[in-house]
C-alpha cells in the first residue's frame, strides 16, 4: 500500500492552506466567468382585490338571551351533600393507611 501525497509535493505542503495573496490556488487553472444570462426582473406585481370581496357583515348583533333562574337553596344542599361526601371517603382513607401503618411499625419492631 503506498500512501503519498497525490501530486508529490515534499511533505505537508499538500495540506497547507493557499497564499491569499495568489490570483489562483497554485496548480489549478483560473476558472471563466459565468457567461451573463437574463436578469430576474422579480415576481409579477398582483392586481387589487375588488372592494366588494368581503362577505357583508353585521354591525350589530342580537341582545343576549337571559340566563334561567338559578335554585340557590337546591345548589347549597347539593354542595353540603358533596361535601360530606369528599369527607367521609378521606376519613375511610385516612383510617386505612393509619392501620397499614400500624402494622408496619409492628411487623418491623416484633
Amino acid at each position: 500500500m503506498n500512501v503519498t501525497t497525490p501530486t508529490g509535493a515534499p511533505d505537508d505542503a499538500y495540506w497547507q492552506r493557499p497564499d491569499p495573496d495568489a490570483a489562483a490556488p497554485a496548480g489549478q487553472p483560473e476558472k471563466p466567468a459565468p457567461p451573463p444570462g437574463p436578469v430576474y426582473p422579480g415576481p409579477p406585481r398582483t392586481a387589487r382585490p375588488s372592494p366588494h370581496w368581503r362577505p357583508p357583515t353585521i354591525a350589530s348583533p342580537p341582545p343576549p338571551r337571559t340566563m334561567p333562574p338559578q335554585d340557590m337553596e337546591l345548589l347549597d344542599d347539593s354542595e353540603g351533600s358533596a361535601r360530606t361526601v369528599t369527607y367521609g371517603v378521606g376519613l375511610v382513607a385516612g383510617a386505612i393507611a393509619l392501620i397499614l401503618i400500624c402494622l408496619l411499625c409492628t411487623r418491623l419492631l416484633f
